[in-house]
């Protein structure tokens, strides 16, 4: 019984002490958990994650159109090589206008044949081949949003599609530096490529932009958003007080309505039954004329009629020739004797001027220069 009871309490006492020697776990902040370190990236899929390879062939078809002939049938020797170093075949189609991948006994990597999917859906999209082999990379995905059947109306849908571009193409530009995307606008899709969080921002934008509202608001809540994304305080807290709340106002062009009805004021009477075609005429005495002396009547109306028609055409041909209304007469006013010329006196200094060569001799000067002259030869 005294060795039980020296146990008993002994083991109580092992069991808190194995308790209290367990690891703690550390004292983390969510948010630090949550985000991905700066610098950090994914290792690639290589052979060796695989070694043994595929045990099935698989392969993905697209169509093209017409138009996109020319440009596949040039740039599909280099669709070939970026696909070779992957393992995947591609075949390029021109009669039934298609393009075909599939993998190979040499491929490793599962995934590589949806990302070769999406390289001739983009190409068949109308996007460069510069761009659309980016989406062979690890970080980099694409994304065909499909507008068309978002808008009912052609004009519409057109107007918004062009206000999804921009003048110039500013808004599609502001809208890719913020996202780091390429976007594509081309007849009833828009091809993105790009990161996965910048992939779901132009979605929003291009699906919003469809509803008719303006691509601007959204590219201001992105400025924004990326402004605090640069602030390591405000990761964990909540955005919603810096961005801005844009209300929609449904404001109406025609406020008061056209036909205005004017209530009559209530009487229980009844209004006054109108008076029949037989009553009128029996008013005017045409009920007791005769079939004849109606029909002339008739006809003198007529005759009254025509006759106020062609005198006013006749007014309307005469104004052409009525002469318009002339201008009186100034006429000229004299010339002031104050104001006067002399020309006599003018005459008199044209002369002199000619006499008087400016900044030469006058003639009587010179001729006294030149006695001077002669003296002082003699006297020497």
């Amino acid at each position: 019984m005294a060795s039980s009871s020296s146990n008993g309490p002994g083991t109580a006492d092992g069991k808190s002490e194995f308790r209290s020697k367990k690891p703690k776990p550390e004292n983390r902040d969510e948010s630090e958990l949550l985000t991905v370190p700066d610098g950090w990236k994914e290792p690639a899929f290589s052979k060796e994650d695989n070694p043994r390879g595929l045990l099935e062939e698989s392969s993905f078809a697209t169509l093209f159109p017409k138009y996109r002939e020319a440009y596949l049938k040039e740039c599909w020797p280099l669709v070939q090589k970026a696909l070779n170093e992957h393992h995947i075949n591609a075949t390029l189609d021109l009669i039934e206008g298609s393009m075909t991948v599939c993998t190979t006994k040499k491929t490793f990597d599962p995934y590589v044949i949806i990302r070769a999917r999406d390289l001739i859906k983009l190409l068949a999209r109308s996007v460069s081949f510069e761009q659309a082999v980016r989406i062979l990379q690890d970080d980099v995905a694409c994304d065909i949003i499909k507008i068309g059947s978002l808008v009912r109306n052609k004009e519409r849908f057109v107007k918004r599609r062009q206000r999804l571009i921009g003048p110039k193409g500013s808004t599609l530009k502001a809208l890719e530096l913020l996202t780091n995307c390429y976007i594509m606008v081309q007849g009833n899709t828009v091809s993105v490529i790009g990161p996965f969080s910048g992939l779901k921002e132009v979605r929003k934008v291009v699906l919003d932009t469809m509803k008719n509202i303006h691509p601007i608001y959204n590219i201001k809540t992105l400025m924004i958003k990326r402004e605090l994304a640069k602030d390591s305080e405000l990761r964990s807290q909540s955005w919603e007080r810096f961005l801005p709340q844009f209300k929609h106002k449904n404001v109406n062009k025609r406020k008061e309505p056209k036909k205005k009805t004017v209530k009559k004021e209530y009487t229980p009477f009844p209004p006054p039954q109108p008076e029949s075609q037989i009553d009128k005429e029996l008013a005017s005495g045409e009920y007791f004329l005769k079939a004849s002396q109606k029909k002339q009547q008739k006809m003198e109306a007529i005759k009254a009629k025509q006759a106020e028609a062609l005198s006013k055409r006749q007014e309307e041909r005469n104004k052409a020739f009525i002469p318009p209304k002339e201008k009186p007469v100034v006429k000229p006013k004299e010339a002031s004797t104050e104001n006067k010329i002399d020309v006599a006196a003018i005459k008199e200094k044209v002369k002199k001027a000619k006499n008087k060569k400016l900044g030469a001799l006058s003639a009587e000067e010179v001729k006294l220069k030149m006695e001077a002259d002669e003296k002082k030869k003699k006297k020497k």
